[in-house]
């Protein structure tokens, strides 16, 4: 499996935020559906080491986050909920400030940039400013950042916060195909329409997984929305982060 977590547990005082998370993903699309406050969001910044987790274990690609920060880091490409790029820098050089980031530079840079472009659709924007693109394409191209290194392991934290339903839907598409090529890709949301039949379904909720499988499973006789709301149905919008 390229992405797996053990018995993952983390609290905030008294709050318990995730408790005794688990679960194993090999190449393909997993969609990790839980309503706000379900613990998505702790999760991320657990799997990103944005802070360490005060019980349980991650590995990615065979690399324990622990111990081997580095090298599990670095197959790891990661589009967090928050816009991150530089909105004054072409769409080109946001690519190649990254790809440097991650020891790329010179010719390697510029073949990986193109490379990422052209598989999110994004070639013929390369000279434009950020600035002048529309939230649907500045998404494409953190999603093209984030691939820049040729990582194993894709995490998206709602990815498609604030766009409108058919720009939703597009990027969705793109990570799916993305998921198609070999790719091991972790979509977390709180939207049932992002997520297909055939899909690999984690469903989080109060800080525990509810359900582990393919999401037709999951709501064999009913549409997903319907089962998924029949699961959290009381949820607290405090209960996690």
């Amino acid at each position: 499996m390229t992405l797996t977590v053990e018995h993952l547990s983390h609290r905030y005082g008294a709050k318990m935020a995730l408790d005794d998370v688990s679960f194993s993903l090999g190449p393909g699309f997993t969609a990790l559906l839980g309503p706000n406050g379900a613990g998505k969001s702790t999760l991320f910044g657990l799997l990103t080491r944005l802070f360490a987790a005060q019980a349980g274990q991650i590995s990615v690609a065979g690399y324990a986050l622990s111990k081997q920060p580095r090298a599990a880091l670095a197959r790891m490409g990661v589009v967090f909920q928050q816009p991150t790029l530089d909105l004054d820098l072409t769409v080109r050089r946001n690519l190649l400030y990254f790809a440097a980031l991650h020891g790329l530079s010179g010719k390697m840079a510029e073949t990986r940039s193109a490379e990422v472009l052209d598989l999110l659709g994004m070639a013929e924007r390369a000279q434009e400013p950020v600035r002048n693109l529309n939230g649907g394409h500045r998404r494409r191209m953190e999603i093209a950042r984030s691939m820049i290194h040729r990582p194993q392991v894709l995490l998206l934290d709602e990815p498609t916060v604030g766009l409108d339903a058919e720009t939703r839907l597009a990027i969705v598409d793109h990570v799916h195909r993305l998921a198609q090529d070999g790719l091991t890709v972790l979509w977390a949301t709180h939207l049932t329409d992002e997520i297909r039949t055939d899909d690999h379904l984690l469903i989080l909720h109060q800080g525990r997984v509810r359900s582990d499988g393919r999401a037709a499973d999951f709501a064999p006789s009913q549409h997903l929305q319907e089962a998924f709301l029949a699961l959290t149905a009381g949820a607290t919008a405090g209960a996690a982060k």
